[in-house]
């Protein structure tokens, strides 16, 4: 690894700035099956939203109708993860009237980037067409993203939804909110540990950074990244908040969290994170 090539890992290695990460996975792990336990009346498991195996989606529902429904999307670097190991950040959006769909989607290398996001985009269609089902209005719908699951929600406000399929709107979603996202992709085409997953060329990279794309509508996208993120996710940042200054409607202080635990704070509703996200979604917590 030349210096270069070390330095920009430097950049973008969340596991090797973090060492207890594991620690982080092993209680996200356990305190979703908990949830998963605790919200068995109020869950319905594996919906699928497309044909492929992975195109399933958990839906979490409050009593009664939804005050909103909130599409949220895990990280993994597109490469790892599980919406089964997501289910503990649930809990006090249901508990506040707020619908939510955990997606899973395929991960890299076994498919590109491009085929991820289609499969965010037909999870966004399919929660449009479908809901009435989860006792919510269709112009009551958001999403949020945490790593990449941030990149995919600033490409979910990218999309042209009326090119998608006919019916569809032109703001299919409400707002977005990306906790630690990635939005210009080029730079990891020179991260040889993260390319020989993603295996982008510079022109898919450049097609798939929603900060090189404008905002298909006037959706709001609030964005977070915490104090103590490695200096990679910090330039992303401040690239999207440049970028989309138009849309950005909050930048929310994180100071003292690293990569991982900011999605924690996602999911106290203690937290400046989770007020904004209930603000995004115009709900009283």
């Amino acid at each position: 690894m030349d210096n270069d090539t070390a330095y920009l890992d430097s950049l973008y290695n969340n596991r090797a700035a973090i060492p207890d990460f594991q620690e982080y996975f092993d209680r996200w792990e356990a305190s979703s099956e908990a949830t998963y336990r605790a919200m068995n009346n109020r869950l319905e498991r594996d919906v699928p939203y497309g044909d492929d195996i992975t195109e399933t989606m958990d839906v979490f529902l409050p009593g009664g109708e939804s005050q909103a429904l909130l599409l949220f999307i895990h990280g993994g670097y597109w490469r790892s993860l599980d919406k089964k190991q997501h289910a503990f950040v649930v809990t006090p959006y249901v508990d506040a009237g707020v619908a939510v769909a955990s997606m899973n989607y395929a991960l890299c290398p076994s498919v590109s980037m491009e085929h991820i996001v289609r499969q965010v985009i037909a999870a966004g269609a399919f929660l449009y067409r479908n809901a009435s089902d989860f006792n919510v209005s269709k112009k009551r719908i958001y999403v949020a993203g945490h790593s990449a699951g941030g990149h995919l929600t600033a490409m979910a406000l990218a999309c042209l939804w009326p090119k998608v399929a006919p019916g569809l709107p032109k703001k299919l979603f409400q707002g977005g909110l990306s906790i630690s996202g990635l939005y210009d992709l080029r730079v990891l085409t020179r991260v040889p540990s993260l390319n020989v997953d993603l295996r982008m060329s510079e022109e898919s990279a450049r097609e798939l950074s929603p900060a090189l794309m404008p905002p298909a509508s006037s959706a709001p996208l609030s964005i977070a990244v915490g104090g103590q993120e490695i200096g990679g996710f910090k330039d992303q940042h401040r690239t999207i908040a440049q970028a989309w200054s138009g849309n950005i409607v909050a930048d929310i202080p994180c100071p003292g969290d690293n990569h991982f635990s900011i999605l924690d704070k996602f999911a106290d509703p203690r937290s400046e994170l989770f007020r904004a996200a209930m603000r995004m979604m115009d709900v009283s917590s």
